[in-house]
């Protein structure tokens, strides 16, 4: 995993928390002090916290799970929504609708309704055979679908963990994850609590620059994992396919074995009368 240096989380302002007065007590172990009203998060801690996270989330890739980003706040959607496309995961940048993990039966009906009205809406005999009106309703109706879980309409099944920027803004994520036994990692800011979640990443969750480093840190975290995953599946093929080969060599050796013409017989000794005569 690429190491991130700690004049890199300097220079992305990830050490500047909130103002003192709207603090959580509980991220208490991770503040080194205050300067002028705000509270300045200890970089160590987010260094060590990351790298915790980013073991922990390469291992869940490479056993073939997905990953679920969240960050619904401004300033984290684009650069989230980037990273989690380019690693083919799911991701909710939006507005997490409730019940997206607790009741995901009735999501995948909206992803069905979703994909049905696109197919719809492509096909130029369809739209010609239907009102403008009514065609107008259901362009609308997949634009919406789309807004909202657009980025999780390849998931088929429950995600294995989630990434979230604002542990706070995203609280009901937070709750459905813990409901289903789902690991959370997540940005927790001075005004978090980081006992919420399983992988605290003690950080700023409002600076671009902040949020931008530690989404790609944990990304390349994902795309390391993929890769190891991949060279798994590599050596698995070589290996069964050289059993295989093994096992063809040994059964043809067998067969030549069994088919191989018996030694000829050696000739009966002549008697002495006979040689004679």
């Amino acid at each position: 995993m690429a190491q991130i240096e700690y004049k890199e989380l300097l220079d992305a302002g990830v050490h500047f928390g909130h103002l003192t007065r709207k603090w959580d007590p509980r991220m208490a172990p991770y503040i080194f002090m205050e300067k002028n009203g705000i509270h300045i998060i200890d970089l160590n801690k987010t260094l060590a916290a990351l790298d915790e996270a980013c073991n922990a989330i390469k291992g869940i890739v490479r056993s073939g799970r997905k990953v679920m980003f969240v960050a619904t706040k401004k300033q984290a959607q684009e650069i989230v929504s980037e990273e989690a496309r380019r690693l083919k995961m799911p991701y909710v940048t939006d507005r997490w609708q409730g019940g997206m993990l607790t009741n995901f039966a009735t999501i995948r009906k909206s992803l069905k309704k979703m994909q049905t009205l696109d197919k719809m809406l492509k096909d130029e005999e369809t739209v010609k055979s239907i009102a403008k009106r009514e065609r107008l309703i259901r362009t609308r109706d997949k634009e919406k679908l789309e807004r909202v879980l657009g980025g999780i309409a390849d998931l088929t099944r429950l995600p294995a963990a989630l990434f979230i920027v604002d542990v706070k803004r995203e609280h009901i994520a937070v709750a459905e994850a813990h409901r289903l036994g789902i690991p959370v990692f997540a940005m927790c800011d001075t005004n978090s609590n980081p006992d919420s979640v399983e992988f605290a990443i003690p950080a700023n969750d409002d600076a671009y620059k902040s949020i931008s480093l530690i989404t790609l840190a944990i990304g390349k975290a994902i795309e390391e994992g993929l890769m190891e995953r991949k060279q798994d599946k590599d050596d698995q093929r070589i290996q069964e396919e050289e059993e295989a080969k093994r096992s063809e060599d040994l059964a043809q050796a067998r067969a030549e074995g069994e088919t191989q013409p018996e030694a000829e017989a050696a000739p009966a000794p002549v008697a002495e009368d006979e040689q004679e005569a």
